[in-house]
């Protein structure tokens, strides 16, 4: 492996979160060369370029150095019960169709060695929102989830949406603009103004079909 930024998964926690991200940088080789700098102290366990090419850069038994501050279904070590996967792209650009091809064979392999459920395919805006927003609105989640690579919740009775959204795993202590900010990125795009019936229906959805599982330890 690449990247000499790693350590050990802690208090017991193995994998059952993949988190994608964008590496936000002018091409795949400088990530690559980024997250493997000792200096940088951060990693992912792999980084997809435009054309598909998948780099492997830490192990997947390993805890890669890649979603910092944040938190799923109450548990704040996001890195110790996560695999990592970067893309390369600015964040403005689509994502290209040889990068998403591999995306999801390479989601579709983790999801089967780690048994990971759909609902544990997230993004970085997911587990850290407000401080990070990829992969952004360009990313495609629908088309994952047609595949049952992630999850497309069917819209739910509207009610307490900020309850609704902490079953499903977002962080209890994020404000209530910062989490609205972070269901629209992922499930409805481009979508501004206040709170609205769709937002409400959407958590709602999330929280009845899609609850945070409880992490899961060795």
């Amino acid at each position: 492996m690449r990247s000499p930024n790693f350590g050990p998964r802690k208090d017991g926690l193995r994998p059952d979160l993949i988190i994608i991200h964008y590496t936000a940088m002018a091409s795949a080789d400088g990530a690559i060369r980024h997250l493997s700098d000792p200096a940088a102290q951060v990693s992912a366990h792999y980084v997809i370029c435009s054309a598909g090419r998948v780099t492997p850069l830490v192990d997947e038994a390993m805890r890669a150095w890649h979603a910092g501050a944040g938190s799923w279904g109450g548990e704040a070590d996001v890195n110790s019960r996560s695999i990592g996967i970067e893309l390369a792209n600015d964040g403005f650009q689509p994502f290209s169709e040889p990068q998403m091809t591999a995306l999801e064979g390479l989601v579709r392999g983790i999801m089967a060695r780690w048994d990971i459920a759909p609902e544990g395919v997230l993004g970085h805006s997911d587990v850290a929102p407000g401080r990070k927003i990829d992969p952004g609105a360009r990313f495609d989640w629908r088309r994952l989830a047609r595949q049952g690579l992630a999850v497309w919740p069917e819209p739910g009775a509207p009610g307490d949406w900020l309850s609704d959204l902490h079953r499903a795993g977002y962080a209890v202590d994020a404000e209530p603009e910062v989490l609205l900010s972070a269901l629209r990125l992922r499930f409805r795009p481009g979508a501004a103004g206040p709170l609205c019936d769709a937002d409400r229906a959407i958590a709602a959805g999330l929280a009845a079909q899609f609850p945070a599982r409880p992490a899961r330890r060795a």
